[in-house]
């Protein structure tokens, strides 16, 4: 007889009542263990669609909902044990970068009594991070009733990953020689920035892992962020797919960054994903003052300290001779106008932004003016912010083009600093 026989005898008046209490409870235990032989089954038919399952009651109300029942794969991915989550509630699993936003539209579906399916920042026991993505949906009764709530979940850390590294086609974001030449982000449904290229880590002086930690609607000035942000609240792909928008940006020195932004749709991965491009119309801005201070061109005369014309000849492969530079290029540079006419303009600006002006010419050589912002080298040994502003110059029936014109400016870049 095992010990809950005998509690069941020590319960019964006589030996009818302790028959009766006996096959009660025998007839629980067969219930159970038909419901435990059903419940495995349930995971091992699903076992190859989600890691970790998680089953909690209805409340809402602080301090939230009680897990109930966790499987096998939930332990396996949290690293905690049945016995340590069972009456706490999922909150357990969040930390410091755990997306409030996330969790605020995951309450308010839950209480519409809508499923829910998104991912954050979840932490293990041990308090490494990890990208949980649920699959949340509501468990009725009979008459129809939610009673709880079950949440299928993923660990998509290493698919994230990949998607930051590798997009639409498995070539790497900055390599993509069209791409490249554009100012462009990656950002998924929930507005994470997936992945940026130079150019926009440039516009905005972060760095990638600076942006991996933000919301697209976080870089932006206050005016646009609820407009912006309520379009990934709700998202739609028509809102997304062949759009443009003028945004404001905020950069890392705090100042402001005007674009035009021309979205579109692309699958990554079996992920929608908004590819933005943006178009810096502060720069612009910045190149129509010049302009008009110098009368409608930069041909006029560049006299003073912070401003210079020049004229580039392609010197093999990439490489653009200066055939001409103005007077005013020795009080910016303090490199004098004999060794400039024995330079290349890769020559003077810093090793980062080579690419930025190889990109920036060649749209000139193919007939294109353009503006582009740049670091060149100055008096003083570091390197300053310039504008430059890059017209074709053709041959006589503008059948070719012979030349390179610019003017760079420094008094209207978006920051006069050395690096």
């Amino acid at each position: 007889m095992d010990h809950l026989e005998e509690i069941i005898k020590s319960c019964a008046k006589d030996e009818e009542s302790y028959k009766k209490l006996k096959n009660a409870f025998d007839a629980l235990r067969a219930e159970s263990h038909t419901s435990k032989q059903r419940l495995n089954l349930l995971e091992r038919a699903i076992k190859s669609d989600y890691d970790s399952i998680l089953i909690t009651e209805l409340t809402l109300e602080k301090p939230g909902p009680k897990i109930i029942y966790v499987n096998d794969g939930f332990t396996r991915m949290t690293g905690y044990g049945r016995e340590e989550v069972i009456g706490k509630t999922p909150r357990i699993l969040q930390g410091p970068k755990t997306d409030r936003a996330v969790l605020d539209k995951l309450k308010q579906r839950l209480k519409d009594g809508q499923a829910f399916f998104g991912h954050t920042v979840n932490y293990r026991k041990d308090g490494t991070e990890f990208i949980n993505q649920w699959d949340i949906h509501p468990l009725t009764d009979s008459k129809g009733e939610i009673t709880h709530w079950v949440s299928y979940q993923h660990d998509i850390t290493e698919r994230k990953r990949s998607e930051r590294r590798v997009v639409d086609t498995n070539v790497e974001f900055d390599k993509l020689t069209e791409e490249s030449k554009k100012t462009l982000i990656d950002v998924d449904e929930q507005g994470n920035i997936v992945t940026s290229n130079k150019a926009f880590r440039d516009l905005l002086g972060f760095d990638d892992e600076e942006l991996k930690k933000q919301k697209i609607w976080d870089l932006l000035s206050d005016e646009d962020v609820e407009t912006f942000r309520h379009r990934f609240d709700s998202f739609k792909p028509s809102d997304f797919d062949n759009v443009s928008y003028d945004l404001e940006f905020i950069n890392k020195k705090e100042a402001s960054v005007e674009v035009k932004a021309n979205a579109r749709l692309l699958q990554s991965n079996g992920q929608i994903i908004v590819r933005i491009a943006f178009e810096n119309k502060s720069l612009q801005k910045r190149i129509m003052a010049m302009l008009s201070k110098r009368g409608g061109s930069f041909d006029s005369s560049f006299d003073d300290a912070q401003e210079f014309r020049y004229k580039l000849e392609a010197s093999g492969g990439e490489k653009f001779r200066f055939d001409y530079v103005s007077d005013s290029f020795s009080k910016v540079t303090g490199i004098s106008l004999d060794e400039a006419r024995t330079l290349t303009m890769d020559a003077i600006v810093h090793a980062e932004d080579i690419n930025k002006l190889q990109n920036h010419l060649q749209t000139v050589l193919e007939g294109k003016p353009n503006t582009e912002q740049f670091r060149i080298k100055s008096r003083d040994g570091g390197y300053i912010e310039v504008i430059d502003y890059a017209k074709p110059d053709w041959d006589a029936d503008r059948s070719a083009v012979e030349a390179i014109k610019g003017a760079v400016s420094t008094e209207i870049s978006s920051e006069h600093s050395s690096k």
